[in-house]
């Protein structure tokens, strides 16, 4: 579809492609990963033609439609509404439309017959491109994306920049580009979003580069990664985990090869230099030069794994009660975000507050860091000093000021040589310290802006959203400093590795409330799943929302009722509800069974799109008949209750 051949792209005198070559294949779907500033972004630019290579050549397919989403597209501004502009990707279907639009008011006014045929056979042509279809099917992707039924109408000018890359995502979608590239698209997306996209996109007919620090994301995603690394394009056939085992395993047989090689380099120096000045010699010496001239090179294995080996302290030890929220509310007019919620946390407790966009995450954050007023108690514990990193807190760097400096001036305690170190442990090292912070890059600065939290003494952290706009092995940095870290946080991410290396608490806003999980996130996932199907069974069918445990060995007491009639009434209500239960179970088995009839037959594996969606019926049949199952053991109890 896409062949990339021995590509070559400068910047200045730095080479950014040399020799590198990649080709992309239909329905591939490619994870493009590097350090920041190796040049990801640019290969996407080069294969949609906005930048041009120095040397070799980018070659596309004629059928190869291309969609670029990438950050630019937060400046985009528009009055019309979110789903208009979504829908702006059926460019033939809206052309049509306004052609029978057109027709129609002729005809209102001057009735012809070829009126009436043109208008046949535009509708045959909007009807055969689905045009009846496109309004529901971008409602469908825009509330995928998380907007609800009334925003699809609102104008696009009144959401934020995050929101607004939603609306042009969907607009990708829409289209369906035989090569949809997307840069960091989790950037700007919940967890409920994420999820969504990652079905999508694993779904999807066509090809797909996507360059994310996600690793979650590009582990569920992707079936190739490729690694901007050396100048070069380098391919290995599987998703992320598959990328680190693959690169361990060449990076040990390359480093034997190498440490081979300087060996025998080695010998052969010591071979010229002990020879090279007895004439009897001559002939061996020239060759063992010659053969060191033609010798191809074998390239050190760099390890690109940094490692934290600075210990980040305060001062001051807290009490043990870190924050206590009491009564808090929040509202922005009618928009209710906490309503006498109450939560406290203790020394130790490392937190990650997570959840959907709109439920008050980054308000929160705030409230508890006190810039956010507030009806209730906000109370800091003993000793208690915090420090805030928000994106937009990047805005706060002195520009004028270099790397050093701006470190400095967070803690005045510190030598430079102290400095170097923390800057080294972000991947700032030699030169690099002395940079103003005007030329750095927004991944850069949101290092700094980190490195100057970790500097700052605070023994109570809160940071929004840190991940964003970092690299991998930024990402990996942050983890180590914040799991050496010794007092307290709480992270807004919506990084699910991120969350799971750094938290012992997971926070969540549920009904305007601030609820506590007392475990790691994959715990947290686990409870939910479990939770999700109690609430499968919660409808008109069950008797409650948490069916009570009876253990074999212990009677079940009879449940007391004011009169007999209202106890033969209640009977005859329970055991309606097993028949009823009864039979939905039997029509989920029977369903059970077709989808595994399904599934045996080799033409299903034909289609990846009708494979997942198998699957995915199946695991939610399997699903909701144990969920049903339950439902009537539980009532069947009831029913032998109130017959005993």
């Amino acid at each position: 579809m896409i062949a990339i051949t021995n590509l070559d792209y400068y910047l200045g005198d730095r080479a950014l492609y040399e020799g590198a070559s990649l080709h992309i294949k239909p329905k591939q779907k490619i994870g493009l990963i590097g350090l920041n500033g190796t040049g990801k972004s640019t290969l996407l630019r080069l294969i949609i033609g906005e930048y041009q290579p120095d040397g070799g050549s980018i070659s596309k397919s004629g059928d190869c439609s291309i969609g670029f989403l990438n950050q630019d597209l937060l400046s985009y501004q528009s009055d019309d509404s979110i789903l208009s502009v979504a829908m702006q990707a059926f460019e033939r279907q809206n052309h049509l439309q306004v052609q029978m639009d057109k027709i129609l008011h002729d005809m209102e006014h001057n009735y012809r017959d070829e009126l009436v045929d043109k208008l046949a056979r535009v509708q045959d042509e909007f009807e055969a491109l689905d045009g009846y279809t496109i309004q529901s099917k971008a409602e469908a992707i825009l509330e995928g994306l998380g907007f609800s039924t009334d925003d699809l109408h609102r104008p696009l000018r009144l959401f934020s920049g995050g929101w607004r890359m939603r609306v042009m995502l969907a607009k990708l979608l829409l289209q369906k580009p035989s090569l949809l590239m997307l840069d960091e698209p989790t950037n700007h997306l919940d967890l409920p979003s994420i999820q969504w996209v990652e079905k999508y996109v694993q779904s999807y007919e066509g090809a797909v580069i996507v360059v994310s620090h996600d690793r979650e994301f590009l582990d569920n995603v992707v079936d190739t990664i490729v690694e901007v690394s050396g100048a070069k394009l380098n391919l290995y056939s599987g998703n992320y985990s598959f990328y680190l085992e693959e690169k361990a395993l060449r990076n040990e047989i390359q480093r034997g090869a190498y440490e081979n090689q300087q060996a025998k380099i080695r010998q052969t120096e010591r071979f010229i230099e002990r020879f090279k000045a007895k004439a009897s010699k001559s002939r061996q010496v020239q060759s063992r030069v010659k053969s060191l001239e033609r010798m191809d090179y074998v390239d050190e294995v760099l390890d690109e794994n940094a490692r934290v080996h600075f210990r980040f302290q305060f001062t001051t030890q807290p009490g043990r009660h870190v924050l206590q929220l009491e009564n808090a509310s929040k509202a922005y007019g009618e928009k209710v975000i906490l309503d006498h919620t109450n939560i406290s946390m203790e020394r130790g407790d490392k937190i990650a507050l997570i959840g959907a966009n709109g439920r008050g995450k980054s308000t929160a954050l705030r409230v508890v860091a006190g810039t956010e007023p507030i009806d209730g108690v906000r109370r800091l514990g003993h000793n208690v000093s915090f420090t805030f990193y928000a994106q937009h807190q990047l805005e706060s760097l002195n520009v004028e000021h270099n790397l050093i400096e701006e470190l400095k001036y967070a803690n005045p305690t510190k030598t430079e040589t102290e400095l170097r170190t923390v800057l080294g442990c972000f991947l700032f090292s030699g030169d690099d310290v002395f940079k103003k912070i005007k030329v750095l890059s927004g991944g850069e600065k949101s290092r700094v802006a980190l490195a100057k939290v970790l500097l700052s003494q605070a023994n109570f952290l809160l940071l929004d959203e840190p991940t964003n706009h970092l690299d991998m092995q930024s990402v990996n940095i942050l983890i180590q400093a914040l799991q050496q870290y010794e007092g307290s946080y709480i992270v807004v991410s919506h990084d699910r590795y991120f969350v799971e290396s750094i938290a012992n608490k997971i926070w969540y806003i549920e009904d305007h409330q601030i609820k506590e999980y007392p475990g790691t996130f994959e715990e947290y996932n686990i409870w939910l799943e479990e939770r999700g199907m109690q609430s499968a069974i919660s409808d008109k069918s069950v008797v409650s929302s948490a069916p009570p445990q009876v253990k074999p060995s212990q009677p079940v007491e009879p449940k007391k009722t004011s009169s007999n009639g209202e106890s033969q009434k209640a009977l005859k209500q329970a055991q309606k509800q097993v028949e009823e239960l009864e039979a939905k179970i039997t029509e989920l088995e029977k369903r059970k069974k077709e989808l595994e009839a399904k599934l045996a037959d080799p033409s299903s594996y034909h289609e990846k799109e009708t494979l997942n969606k198998l699957n995915d019926d199946y695991a939610h049949t399997k699903k909701k008949l144990a969920a049903t199952t339950e439902a009537w053991e539980v009532a069947m109890l009831e029913v032998e209750e109130l017959a005993g």
